[in-house]
């Protein structure tokens, strides 16, 4: 009789871990589906305070210090939490009500961020630390002559780029193409792929000509 409970005190354990990974994977796909329809301006209104909040945000940061810029958001925040604070007290004493404190649902709310959840995001972020560290690996050790090429060309542009824009302009600029790019693909797809075609076949077929000529590439694909 004792046999099965024990067996089930045993298995609990080891579902619990289980339990949490696929916890943290709906999580996961829950985020990256509404960072989806964000993007994709499926809610107008929702897409519309992002963009503008986080616009705003990186052009006082082009014009002002970042010190400043915090400091006047907190400020900012502050001031309309005790401003609604001090409005419902005041509501509450003309109406004589006991509603409690306006925030109370908030402040209820349990934030706190167990270990083990810590541990998953730390696991799942190791993931993608140590795919780019392999990355980097291999491209400034030349393992591959043609993708090594590929980042040192890159790299020549975007000295040109830098000489031009600075990291707040080049974030504003990254804003304006994250929320407009997609939108604008979803409408002209059809279009857009065949000239995407054209110009991925033009570039695979100079690639192949480099290649050809380069010896260490070419016996290798012999190979």
């Amino acid at each position: 009789m004792l046999a099965p409970a024990s067996r089930a005190c045993r298995t609990q354990p080891g579902d619990r871990p289980g339990q949490r990974l696929r916890v943290f994977r709906v999580t996961y796909v829950a985020f990256l589906l509404a960072v989806h329809d964000l993007i994709f301006w499926r809610d107008v209104k929702k897409t519309g305070f992002v963009f503008g909040t986080t616009l705003i945000v990186l052009l006082s940061l082009a014009a002002f210090s970042v010190i400043s810029v915090v400091s006047y958001l907190i400020l900012a925040l502050l001031s309309v939490t005790i401003s609604f604070r001090v409005y419902r007290s005041v509501i509450q004493a003309v109406q004589k009500s006991e509603e409690g404190h306006p925030f109370k649902s908030y402040l209820d709310v349990d934030i706190t961020l167990s270990s083990e959840a810590f541990h998953n995001y730390v696991n799942a972020a190791m993931v993608h630390v140590n795919r780019a560290l392999k990355l980097i690996i291999r491209l400034f050790l030349v393992e591959d002559l043609v993708d090594s090429l590929k980042l040192a060309v890159f790299m020549w542009l975007m000295t040109y780029v830098g000489a031009v824009f600075n990291g707040i302009t080049l974030l504003i600029l990254a804003e304006l193409l994250i929320f407009s790019v997609p939108i604008v693909y979803e409408k002209y797809k059809t279009q857009i792929d065949h000239y995407v075609g054209i110009v991925r076949d033009q570039t695979k077929s100079i690639v192949e000509k480099i290649q050809a000529k380069l010896p260490g590439i070419a016996k290798k694909k012999a190979e």
